[in-house]
């Protein structure tokens, strides 16, 4: 099979573009005018302006307007993110919900969509489309039409090379065409959460209607972490394509992503991606573990090399600002103490099941500079939600599921209201009004149900005490009846 020639034998290629490229440069610096010469270039090469740096750094960040909240660095990324992943905190907010142009770090959704949908040992071929409908001189690994990789392959080719052919190749894969890939894309960006995304291509190039925010992207960077065929491909600094008969050449690619690579040294790093177009300037999405916590940080719209210096910054004040807090052991408010017929694995039905838990693993992030006990605690749909800083501008800082058996018949909301009742007032009385609430009349919807069981312990129990009024009645009036004739007998 002959190869695409513009991609064709690397070796030769690139010392060739490397003469002839020095030998252009030569004939422009000599040819060009004194004043362009000034033009200041990033480390990378690419358009760097000093005054917009300046305007970036200059904007607010939101996070640190949160009173009591850890002051967080200042970044001279447009938009800037740290996302607890475990937690779903995000720690730090600058422009989260600003719209900006992702670049190459709208594959990481590319790459999600693909793990999720194929096996890692299933074939790619590449379509001339693939291979033409993205500019030559973009991010490629020199696929040609007809050449044949795994999946697997194509993922490293994605993630470690930032391949565009392969983010098309396997989108055809997954979706039969690009676009119908892309609709995979907006509807698994939904799914996650994000409000302000769209896609319109899988690889990132620059289209004006292919946006998203820094929210977003933390939260897509945070299903890719998850995911365990990613989490390792995801951090991968180098990776060796071995020749194949529609492969003659072996060739290795470097990830440019230095914190992988350890160019810019920084403990638990979990992988990443790089992206740069004109328009959208440096992003950078990276994830790191310590102490415990799982960090993702997004920065967008930067000059290189302040995406990575600016990373480690944010992920140093994470790391260091707040401490992860278990909900179970620290939140007594809706936590049941043993005692009484809510006592654990008991309740009033008798059926040995706990009347009223909490999601053991619930935790949350805590300032350093403050307590559990500042947190302020909200309950909807069977969630506790936790948040930091005043009601009008709070910091959500996690989340706890609350599990209530269903033969009790109980709803989560109105229990932990009712827990939020105990710790104000009669425990016993509290515990009483939730089980007569809960448990006689409920509401799913739009649909009010009856508790059978829970009915017939109460007429059980308006009987009995209609009984003993009635016998009282009847005692006391025999007693009366019976002195009134003892009074009578007196005067005779």
């Amino acid at each position: 099979m002959m190869r695409n020639p513009i991609r064709k034998n690397r070796m030769i290629g690139w010392k060739k573009c490397t003469v002839l490229g020095s030998a252009l440069l030569c004939a422009a610096l000599l040819l060009t005018p004194q004043t362009a010469l000034a033009e200041t270039l990033t480390d990378d090469g690419h358009p760097y302006d000093q005054a917009a740096e300046a305007e970036r750094e200059a904007e607010p960040v939101q996070s640190n307007t949160v009173t009591g909240w850890p002051e967080g660095p200042v970044v001279s990324a447009e938009g800037a993110v740290l996302l607890d992943m475990d937690t779903g905190t995000f720690l730090y907010s600058k422009n989260a919900d600003e719209k900006l142009y992702p670049a190459s770090t709208t594959k990481l959704m590319t790459c999600l969509i693909a793990a999720e949908s194929l096996d890692l040992n299933d074939t790619v071929t590449f379509s001339y489309s693939a291979v033409h409908d993205v500019p030559a001189d973009g991010s490629n690994i020199g696929m040609d039409t007809g050449e044949t990789i795994t999946v697997e392959q194509c993922l490293y080719g994605i993630l470690v090379g930032s391949a565009n052919e392969c983010a098309s190749a396997i989108a055809e894969k997954v979706a039969g065409s690009v676009d119908a890939f892309v609709d995979l894309m907006n509807q698994r960006a939904a799914e996650l959460g994000c409000t302000g995304t769209h896609f319109a291509n899988a690889n990132g190039l620059y289209d004006d209607n292919h946006y998203t925010t820094p929210h977003d992207l933390a939260l897509i960077a945070r299903a890719f972490f998850n995911n365990d065929t990613l989490a390792v491909i995801g951090n991968t600094a180098s990776y060796h394509f071995s020749a194949t008969d529609t492969q003659p050449d072996d060739f290795t690619i470097v990830n440019k992503h230095r914190l992988i690579t350890g160019e810019v040294p920084y403990n638990g790093i979990l992988g990443g991606k790089t992206g740069y177009t004109g328009e959208a300037k440096e992003c950078l999405v990276t994830g790191c573990a310590q102490n415990g916590m799982r960090l993702v940080c997004v920065v967008m719209k930067e000059d290189s090399p302040k995406q990575f210096t600016d990373t480690v910054s944010l992920f140093d004040y994470g790391f260091s600002s707040f401490t992860r807090m278990n909900v179970r052991d620290s939140d007594s408010t809706y936590v049941f103490t043993p005692q009484g017929f809510f006592s654990a694995g008991d309740d009033i039905l008798g059926d040995g099941e706990a009347a009223f838990s909490i999601d053991p693993d619930a935790t949350v992030d805590v300032p350093d500079t403050a307590t559990f006990d500042d947190l302020t605690a909200s309950v909807s749909d069977n969630v506790i939600t936790y948040s930091f800083g005043d009601a009008d501008n709070a910091i959500t800082v996690g989340t706890a599921a609350l599990s209530i058996p269903e033969s009790a018949g109980k709803t989560a909301r109105q229990a932990a209201a009712d827990a939020g009742e105990e710790s104000t007032g009669n425990a016993f009385t509290a515990k009483i009004k939730s089980f007569i609430r809960e448990n006689i009349a409920d509401t799913i919807g739009d649909t009010t149900y009856v508790s059978v069981p829970a009915l017939i312990i109460l007429c059980a129990l308006v009987l009995a005490l209609i009984l003993t009024f009635v016998i009282i009645h009847s005692v006391r009036r025999a007693m009366r009846l019976r002195r009134q004739r003892e009074i009578r007998g007196g005067y005779r």
